[in-house]
């Protein structure tokens, strides 16, 4: 077997392998003696089947398989002597078609080079990092926000309005005749919650109590009630309260509401939940200025295919953004423009950089983080977390789809504690700023 170059330009690298006919001949018959023990044939004992007899059965079936084989091994043993490692998975193909047993095989090989990562001064590195106290101002708000979504009803006077609760008592019927389920008395219905049927709620705005009104709704057309679907309906409602929306008062009650032992705890919490999302927000500003920094300082080659396929990519994912309607992929190309490209340059350039670097200093995901993050993308689907937990241990692109930002963000914090850091205490709307910027870059 010889391995000629044949392309040496920039990162591309061409090769032409060739594999004698006695070299597969060889190999055949050694894949067969392996087989032959095993092997049993009308008229012959198991494992005495001639090898003649053998390569008239499965001889062509087996030479494929060596012909696999033997390529596959050639372009491993050359990545090894090389150094080289492909960007994408090589193209490989057999030049000779008219090839016939005992040929020759003629392979061309194509690939791009990964480039040699160069090697970064991280202490050299000067960052700022913001830093944001909760104030009580801020805690305040908090609880605030808190006491208004567990907001009580008190009777009010006067005509119901939007966000109000009337307290109702309804019969509903169909054709004249009540139907199952189209009664209540007392019920609470918060006006503007769209827990009724469509067009329900809005005909009780302006209502008083002591009120009778009848709602003339017509049921959807995928109403889950087949018999109810489509068909038109009247509810008679006798209006027996109406109440506004109060606050709730920020005391022990709200904090046992939201599963605190008291107020004290409950503002301890939301004081920890504050420090928490100031911090993420300072950690995203951090590192976009790292990345900043790195995209500016290192240079080298980066192979076209991973640009290119990045810079589609992104393509495909702003025109969704721009064309949310449409859901699925059953549409025309969408062209890359020079925007696309040089942020696909910065994307490949950052990936391989902390990729490279990730490996050096061992950098490892370890598996209860990656429960974790799967823990965390499962709750998105509630009632469903077993059925994404197994497709996610089924599903090895899910899962490095899991695993690539938590090595990345590992590999972030690595280059952290190298850099010099310091720390910058500002106010909350000076940081609401700066995250606010990292969306214009």
């Amino acid at each position: 077997m010889t391995v000629t170059e044949t392309l040496n330009e920039g990162l591309k690298r061409g090769y032409e392998i060739t594999i004698t006919g006695a070299e597969l001949e060889a190999k055949v018959n050694e894949k067969l003696e392996e087989a032959r023990p095993e092997i049993e044939m009308k008229g012959f004992r198991k494992g005495k089947v001639p090898m003649a007899l053998l390569k008239k059965q499965f001889g062509p079936r087996v030479m494929g398989e060596a012909m696999q084989e033997t390529v596959d091994g050639a372009m491993q043993s050359h990545l090894e002597s090389t150094g080289d490692r492909p960007a994408m998975q090589p193209e490989v193909k057999m030049t000779n078609e008219d090839w016939k047993e005992g040929d020759d095989v003629v392979v061309s090989m194509s690939y791009e080079a990964l480039p040699e990562i160069p090697d970064v001064d991280f202490k050299a590195l000067s960052l700022e990092k913001l830093v944001v106290s909760p104030s009580d101002e801020d805690v305040q708000e908090a609880l605030q926000n808190l006491a208004a979504s567990a907001q009580n009803f008190d009777a009010k006077d006067g005509a119901a309005e939007d966000g109000d609760q009337v307290v109702i008592d309804f019969l509903g019927k169909v054709d004249g005749e009540a139907f199952d389920g189209g009664s209540a008395e007392d019920y609470p219905l918060v006006l503007g919650s769209n827990s009724f049927i469509p067009g329900f709620e809005e005909q009780l705005v302006g209502v008083t109590a002591g009120e009778e009104k009848s709602v003339e709704v017509s049921f959807p057309e995928e109403y889950g009630a087949e018999h109810l679907a489509g068909k038109a309906a009247v509810f008679e409602c006798k209006i027996k309260e109406v109440k506004g929306p109060v606050a709730a008062e920020v005391d022990d009650e709200l904090a046992k509401k939201y599963g605190a032992e008291d107020l004290a705890a409950l503002t301890g919490q939301i004081e920890e939940r504050l420090k928490g999302e100031y911090a993420g927000a300072a950690r995203a500003v951090l590192k976009r200025k790292l990345l900043d920094q790195l995209d500016d300082a290192v240079q080298f080659e980066l192979p076209p295919s991973l640009v290119d396929a990045e810079a589609g990519q992104i393509a495909h994912q702003l025109w969704h953004e721009d064309n949310p309607e449409v859901e699925g992929h059953d549409h025309g190309e969408i062209e890359t423009t020079d925007e696309h490209k040089t942020l696909a340059e910065r994307r490949v350039r950052l990936g391989l950089l902390l990729a490279e670097l990730g490996q050096k200093n061992d950098v490892q995901v370890s598996d209860a983080e990656m429960t974790q993050a799967i823990m965390n993308q499962a709750r998105q689907y509630p009632g469903q977390e077993r059925q994404f937990f197994e497709f996610i241990q089924q599903n090895q692109a899910a899962q490095q789809q899991l695993r690539a930002p938590l090595f990345e963000d590992k590999v972030v914090d690595y280059i952290f504690e190298m850099a010099d850091v310091a720390e910058k205490e500002v106010s909350k709307e000076d940081l609401q700023s700066a995250v606010e910027a990292l969306d214009e870059e």
